[in-house]
């Protein structure tokens, strides 16, 4: 499996909840996360490196919808796709079976409906086998 470190392109971050809860997404406002394995399709075009660790980090600054949910999944898992753009892999979320989580979540500029999916374990590897995206890992940087 290759791991990608510095490049730049589009990523699946799979974050797992073991619990329904209810979040406050800021402009979306409260949404029901339900428990299961959510993926995020988003782009990093300064770098895997800084955008995935900055997720994976269990301190930040809330900045962008995602930080919401990263900040209180159980646990989370990236992979990347340097050769592929984030909108067509949202629509290969949703075309492996992926169900639209919260409407205009990671999407305020695309014309997408969502870039947030719940995914079951055959989705999650359709999807994964179709976008040819490689595991992340994260290093010290």
């Amino acid at each position: 499996m290759i791991v990608m470190r510095m490049h730049k392109g589009s990523y699946l971050l799979f974050m797992t909840f073991r619990n329904s809860m209810t979040s406050d997404i800021g402009s979306l406002g409260k949404s029901e996360i339900g428990p299961g394995e959510y993926c995020y399709v988003g782009s990093a075009m300064n770098g895997f490196a800084g955008r995935i660790n900055r997720h994976m980090a269990a301190e930040k600054k809330v900045r962008w919808h995602i930080d919401r949910l990263t900040l209180i999944a159980d646990g989370m898992e990236a992979y990347v796709s340097p050769n592929a753009e984030e909108c067509m892999l949202a629509h290969s979320a949703e075309k492996c079976g992926g169900v639209q989580a919260i409407k205009g979540f990671g999407c305020s500029d695309c014309r997408c409906r969502t870039h947030l999916f719940l995914m079951d374990t055959e989705s999650k590897r359709k999807l994964l086998d179709s976008s040819g995206a490689a595991l992340f890992r994260v290093k010290d940087m």
